[in-house]
């Protein structure tokens, strides 16, 4: 029943995202109904407006701030995720000596290979589910932001700096900028975690690491300018993020490398 848990969490996500996407080609208006456009949607693309025309009626600066306001209201979220992270890449090695140990896949052994590795999470105060929750709850958001940008009508009609928000970035500088973000953002987040346990993972992440990149890219380069703006500011503020979170322990690593080599 705990692995079916996360499993049917997963698949309530996936189908009010769903919800949402059916109707990404509608414009949002008060009038939009069900859950997804009533909570989510409207209320972003409503203070998309609001913070526009504070600003002057640039739905550049706008998108700018809300995109900050929405990363800062999931911070918390955020720096719980990074923290459990470690966490759980704190005790990989001892995980490792488990698996080691119960190598065998008769059920006898895979149910002590489970009891183990719960009192093992008990000791060390890890909650695997942790790192998960966070995700889940922020995707909504996120997702409900990146529709509004879209939907938002008022938005295609205005121009922020050399580009039309309705329509791509004519010189492709944006999508760039977006998939190097993209890049910097993830290759922060992975360094400092040894992956030499786990050989598989460590491939998939390499993957993940370059393909996520690209696929900004291209889609960046077809979407309205108005979505890789968001993309850009998005990603800025996760690579300062991720400093502030993970510098202190990058530097250490940095730090006591020399002395390891010199040891060598």
């Amino acid at each position: 029943m705990k692995k079916r848990i996360p499993l049917l969490i997963g698949l309530i996500l996936v189908t009010v995202l769903l919800a949402g996407c059916t109707e990404f080609n509608e414009p949002i208006t008060s009038e939009s109904e069900g859950f997804w456009n009533s909570y989510i949607v409207y209320p972003l693309s409503w203070l998309i407006i609001k913070i526009a025309e504070l600003l002057g009626g640039s739905y550049g600066l706008s998108i700018i701030v809300v995109t900050i306001l929405i990363r800062l209201l999931i911070l918390p979220l955020m720096i719980k995720q990074t923290k459990s992270s470690k966490a759980m890449q704190a005790i990989q090695p001892e995980m490792q000596k488990l698996r080691e140990k119960y190598s065998s896949k008769d059920q006898k052994t895979q149910q002590k290979l489970q009891q183990e590795t719960m009192e093992m999470f008990q000791k060390h105060g890890v909650n695997p589910m942790a790192g998960c929750l966070p995700l889940f709850v922020q995707m909504p958001i996120l997702i409900g932001f990146y529709h509004a940008i879209s939907r938002t009508r008022e938005i295609a009609n205005h121009n922020f700096l050399w580009f039309d928000l309705g329509s791509p970035d004519p010189i492709y500088l944006l999508p760039v900028v977006a998939g190097i973000t993209t890049f910097i953002q993830q290759k922060m987040m992975m360094a400092g975690q040894d992956m030499s346990a786990n050989p598989t993972m460590a491939t998939q992440m390499t993957m993940m690491l370059w393909l996520m990149p690209i696929m900004i890219v291209i889609f960046a380069i077809n979407f309205p300018a108005a979505l890789s703006l968001y993309w850009v500011v998005g990603n800025l503020f996760m690579i300062v993020q991720t400093y502030f979170i993970k510098g202190p322990d990058l530097k250490k690593t940095k730090e006591a490398q020399p002395a390891g080599g010199a040891k060598k």
